[in-house]
């Protein structure tokens, strides 16, 4: 019984430390750049709102100067969820969980009234690019690269481009201080970066014009981290419109990817509490509704993490799908340790449980004895042994040297023994003291 309850007891404890384990909260390291960027903000808000969730898996933001660097922190193992561009090298390690955004490129050249004679005013086609200053709104190299990705694909040689970048925080500016003659800007769809880049470049009453990247699926084709998109006319305002007509261009990704290692349950659970948080955040931080959830087909061109896919897909496992095998092999090595528990009780006991053995054999032996007894002393003295035989018994039972069942065959002896002394001693007590005395001697000289 001792040796059950411990194992039921240890049973209990194994799968309540193994509960408490799995659920306890996981803090993943997540790193994203650079600083004030709508990235951080994203990742920002969704830690304040797992924390206020008290939710399962909890972020800590590690801040990097751009997606290159988040990236090369994911594929060193210093971080285990990064946010990415698409459109650069992805880390060998890296799965993705979701997409945080879509950026689509905007290439446009300032009205007449800007250029002061500059003949960015002159170019409607990207094919006419070439020998001109081109403004890239950001300090990120890929955003350079990607521009070479676009005159590239129309023929243009990069190399008789001048590429000039601004800081985002000052692209306004240098735009209305004429230091190019087309501007370049990635972002979502109503970046207000690439808003007012444009207001800036539309003063003095003139519209931009907008380039049209014609050429997109064929960029598509040869680049697959790109997609083919639209700008939406009016999307940037201004009367008339800012673009007056929808714009073909190409978008890309940026995704919240995370390391290859990481568990299925909890990649699950933050895939979850993502799509959870994004409700809540919409109101007050629009950029939440930029989340999306990845390609999860299997030649996408960033893998999902299997536990993302099984979230997306509805094939999440629960906790005993995730833990079974554990509580089943578990309960096998339980039911192993009890079995060995016992045996080795059994023979830490063998020696008892012999010498037990041998006080029944004892007591069956006293039964012949009594019913041949010829004297009511004898019968007390063997009255005594048998009470002492009985005290030993019980000790053996209660230390578990001897099981119910012996117990049970040592009673039946006990009980044949009491009858037969019973027996015996009614028929000493109806003879004469003579013949007792008689009797006695008779059986002493025979045995003589």
């Amino acid at each position: 019984m001792l040796v059950t309850l411990a194992g039921v007891l240890a049973l209990v404890g194994l799968i309540t430390g193994g509960y408490y384990f799995s659920m306890r909260p996981v803090t993943l390291r997540i790193a994203v750049g650079p600083a004030n960027s709508d990235d951080v903000r994203v990742v920002q808000a969704l830690t304040q709102g797992f924390a206020h969730n008290r939710a399962y898996v909890r972020l800590r933001p590690l801040q990097t100067d751009g997606a290159v660097e988040s990236a090369q922190a994911l594929a060193d193992g210093k971080a285990d969820l990064a946010i990415i561009r698409g459109d650069l090298d992805v880390p060998k390690n890296a799965q993705a969980v979701a997409t945080l955004r879509k950026n689509v490129v905007v290439l446009w050249v300032a009205p007449a009234g800007k250029g002061k004679g500059r003949k960015g005013a002159k170019i409607t086609k990207i094919t006419q690019l070439a020998g001109h200053r081109i403004g890239v709104v950001g300090r990120t190299q890929a955003n350079v690269n990607l521009l070479r990705v676009i005159l590239q694909q129309y023929g243009v040689d990069p190399a008789k481009v001048e590429i000039v970048q601004f800081p985002a925080n000052e692209a306004a500016e240098m735009i209305r201080n004429q230091k190019a003659d087309a501007y370049l800007a990635a972002g979502p769809v109503n970046s207000k970066i690439t808003t007012d880049a444009i207001a800036a470049s539309s003063r003095d009453g003139g519209t931009p014009t907008f380039l049209a990247i014609d050429s997109a699926e064929a960029i598509v084709q040869n680049h697959p981290a790109y997609e083919a998109a639209e700008i939406p006319a009016g999307v940037y305002g201004g009367s008339p419109a800012r673009p007056e007509d929808e714009v073909k261009t190409i978008s890309f990704s940026h995704h919240i990817v995370a390391r290859k290692g990481l568990p299925e349950p909890v990649v699950a659970a933050l895939t979850r509490q993502l799509f959870a948080v994004r409700q809540q955040l919409m109101t007050e931080f629009p950029l939440a509704a930029k989340i999306e959830t990845p390609d999860t087909d299997k030649d996408a061109v960033i893998p999902a993490h299997p536990g993302a896919a099984a979230f997306i897909d509805g094939e999440e496992k629960t906790f005993l799908d995730n833990y079974s095998d554990y509580i089943w092999w578990g309960l096998m090595g339980l039911s192993a340790m009890g079995s060995l528990g016992a045996w080795f009780a059994g023979y830490l006991k063998r020696d008892e449980r012999t010498g037990n053995t041998h006080l029944r054999e004892r007591l069956l032996d006293m039964i012949a004895a009594a019913r041949r007894s010829d004297s009511i002393e004898e019968l007390d003295q063997m009255q005594g042994e048998a009470d002492d035989i009985l005290r030993d018994t019980l000790r053996c039972f209660d230390d578990g040297a001897i099981e119910e069942g012996s117990l049970t065959a040592f009673n039946i002896a006990l009980d044949q023994f009491h009858n037969a002394v019973a027996d015996r001693r009614t028929l000493l007590t109806s003879l004469p003291q003579n013949l007792q005395r008689t009797s006695a001697q008779f059986r002493a000289a025979g045995s003589a």
